[in-house]
């Protein structure tokens, strides 16, 4: 078939553990629904001021032809976990399955106190998140695949049930109900959106990213004041810029992108706040940080006609699509004294190369089988070796390969 002289066509050179010195933290940084257009680093048009994110670009490296393994939330998210991709069918792994190496459970096994903070959207194995039948300890999520510590929400913030968890139990349960929210001027996916359904007592919408953003700062402090003998690795998901689009009162109307750049610039400030605990707390020198999105936009044509602002930039589609729009994102990767500053690669990469980078950084071999999709990005980030993958696989909804300089679309 198709599928099979495609798949067989993929060449992913590996390149060998890259002994890094002193084994650093690793903070990873995934945006939800971001843009290829939307940061300033990467689009000098963008209508949305991102200074603390272009900080961090200026300190480290831009990789510009960046891309996830899927066009939207789940399959991209298990690309990048699992450094592997979804299934090429129709269908794909929406849950990571029990025993299978992910970046938190192998970096946990070299040592790393591993913590995730935000949106975790890979399904759990004794839960379908449906109404309010919430197991007493929830089996599969982060705390059970690899993250010692996990403070988030089970998927998107426009999703029911709305609630937090705290390594494997709900901090309360959904008990109540809450009417579906929209934004007059925008489509029914955009705006202020979420689908009516259960939530916990006291959950609010409007506070998630402050939550996460605390959350993510006490991690590092408690890191700190532990003697941090031990390396971390800490992913933050963030749920935005994802619907439900609530600027924070500090951030209304200051983009040039409406609601959407305004949520984007209350995400920078948000992003800027947890990189300078890093500094604060003596660890920027010895920290691989890394930013990127899941996947491309939700952004329609007349909304680029009405601020001038083009989240996808020059790419054609948005979140969904096999087009580039879908699934070619930002991606900044920062070390100081490692990684050169204000430098650019356009060299090919994917998020799911972070398994691989991230055991080269640990300076270990990943098992047998595990992140069979990913390379050591590790040597393109000291501004070294080129060219070591020209092959991408994208799930949305359909199946894409680039290779080279040809694209096939299913």
């Amino acid at each position: 078939t198709a599928h099979v002289v495609l798949l067989a066509a993929l060449v992913l050179g590996t390149a060998p553990v890259i002994a890094a010195g002193s084994r650093p933290n690793i903070l990873f940084i995934l945006l939800d629904d971001m843009g290829y257009g939307d940061l300033a680093c990467f689009n000098p048009e963008s209508r949305i001021p991102t200074p603390n994110i272009d900080r961090l670009a200026e300190t480290g490296m831009r990789f510009t032809d960046a891309h996830t393994a899927g066009g939207t939330c789940i399959p991209s998210r298990f690309g990048f976990l699992t450094g592997c991709y979804p299934l090429p069918s129709r269908g794909y792994e929406k849950t990571i399955g029990r025993g299978r190496v992910t970046i938190a459970s192998f970096l946990k096994e070299q040592g790393y106190h591993t913590g995730m903070v935000g949106k975790w959207h890979n399904g759990f194995w004794n839960w379908n998140r449906k109404g309010t039948g919430i197991p007493d300890r929830i089996e599969g999520g982060p705390h059970g695949c690899g993250f010692d510590a996990f403070f988030g929400i089970p998927h998107s913030l426009d999703i029911p049930p709305y609630l937090y968890l705290e390594n494997d139990r709900a901090v309360a349960k959904p008990t109540g109900r809450i009417e579906a929210s929209n934004s007059p001027g925008w489509t029914k996916i955009q705006g202020a959106f979420w689908r009516e359904g259960h939530i916990a007592p006291g959950f609010r919408h409007d506070e998630v990213l402050g939550r996460f953003t605390a959350k993510s700062i006490h991690f590092l402090e408690q890191h700190a004041s532990s003697g941090g003998r031990a390396p971390f690795f800490l992913y933050v998901a963030m749920a935005g810029p994802h619907t439900p689009w609530l600027p924070g009162r500090d951030f209304v109307g200051k983009s040039g992108a409406g609601m959407y750049g305004d949520f984007l610039m209350e995400i920078d400030d948000c992003v800027g706040r947890i990189v300078a605990t890093v500094g604060k707390t003596g660890a920027a020198d010895n920290t691989l940080i890394c930013l990127s999105s899941d996947n491309g936009p939700v952004w329609y044509a007349p909304d680029t006609r009405k601020f001038g602002h083009n989240s996808a930039g020059p790419l054609r589609g948005m979140k969904g699509d096999v087009f580039e729009g879908g699934h070619r994102v930002p991606f900044i990767a920062s070390w100081p004294g490692r990684i050169p500053a204000a430098a650019t690669c356009p060299e090919v990469i994917c998020l799911t190369d972070m398994m691989r980078t991230c055991a080269a950084a640990a300076e270990a071999e990943l098992p047998e089988g595990a992140g069979r999709d990913s390379i050591n990005l590790l040597p393109l980030m000291m501004g070294g070796k080129t060219a070591v993958r020209d092959t991408t696989l994208h799930k949305g909804k359909f199946l894409g390969l680039r290779k080279g300089r040809y694209k096939y679309m299913e």
